[in-house]
């Protein structure tokens, strides 16, 4: 990781404080305004995001037209805008608001899962609210465990980890987690991996993600075959005629032990719902970044 000045770490940290603070304290109807503001500023302050977002959108679905395209990329920037203003709102959720929020779904699928007594790995992504979905859990079912990578800024790092924390959930650091995770496990925890990451090619394998060999990271299909804890998938997505999101979890995904095999299973059942629901996934991350061995790049 390259050096990060101490001057601007703290601005970083002051603004995201200001933007949180502002959101946290706004009457909901004009904090909701406030954050697609926010968002835009960012949008136009980093156009790489838009363009890989483009980018992804060609090569993952060729099929629909420009505007199509356009449409969802103006989607996923509305969904940020409302992940950006549940992170704010996160202090004041609680077992007695959370209704407002977000409901469960799905939810006898987990449990079945738990009732083996090995853990259950949750397989989710940077889909719809990630977030929101672990601390909604917390408060409606019981801690569990994230696995996380830590941010480049160690202030905002400990801020986003706060946030995390607040109903009871605990971190376990993306880059030790293979010990942190099978001890969960042990203790028959939950514990959420996202799955939705580009990775380096000695961390992953490569499968087909939307017709493309994407470099997908071959952890859980690791821990599962070593600990035998079960595998669901779990997604907190908005609902337009709702007005807040649903959590839903899956019946549990089989595992064979075949890594390869596994993790394409995972990559596939993704992106089944990202497909349901394109505006709501993180399209502007590099997510075929990496390369197999004599492939040229596809960013620019």
């Amino acid at each position: 990781m390259r050096h990060r000045s101490k001057i601007r770490n703290t601005l970083e940290y002051l603004l995201a404080l200001v933007i949180l603070s502002t959101l946290e304290f706004t009457p909901r109807f004009f904090a909701e305004k406030l954050a697609r503001f926010y968002i835009r500023l960012i949008d136009l302050a980093v156009p790489r995001l838009r363009r890989t977002a483009m980018r992804n959108l060609e090569m993952a679905l060729p099929e629909l037209s420009g505007e199509l395209r356009e449409e969802i990329v103006e989607g996923v920037f509305r969904s940020l805008a409302r992940r950006l203003l549940t992170l704010a709102c996160l202090p004041r959720i609680n077992r007695n608001n959370i209704s407002r929020w977000i409901r469960l779904e799905g939810f006898e699928n987990f449990e079945k899962a738990m009732a083996k007594g090995r853990g259950v790995l949750v397989a989710t992504a940077h889909l719809g609210d990630w977030e929101l979905s672990a601390h909604a859990h917390a408060l409606l079912s019981g801690p569990m465990y994230v696995v996380v990578r830590p941010l480049d800024n160690p202030w905002l790092d400990r801020l986003v980890e706060r946030r995390r924390t607040l109903a009871g959930n605990r971190i376990i650091d993306k880059k030790q987690f293979a010990r942190g995770i099978l001890k969960a496990l042990s203790a028959n925890q939950a514990v959420g991996i996202l799955i939705d990451q580009n990775t380096s090619a000695d961390q992953g394998v490569f499968v087909d993600f939307f017709g493309i060999p994407a470099c997908s990271h071959a952890g859980l299909p690791r821990l599962a075959a070593h600990s035998g804890a079960p595998v669901i998938a779990g997604f907190a997505l908005w609902d337009e005629q709702e007005k807040r999101y649903v959590l839903r979890f899956y019946p549990e995904i089989p595992m064979s032990g075949d890594i390869r095999a596994d993790a394409a299973r995972l990559q596939s059942f993704l992106e089944d719902i990202i497909r349901r629901h394109p505006e709501q996934w993180l399209w502007v991350h590099r997510r075929w970044k990496t390369r197999p061995p004599g492939q040229p790049p596809l960013y620019p």
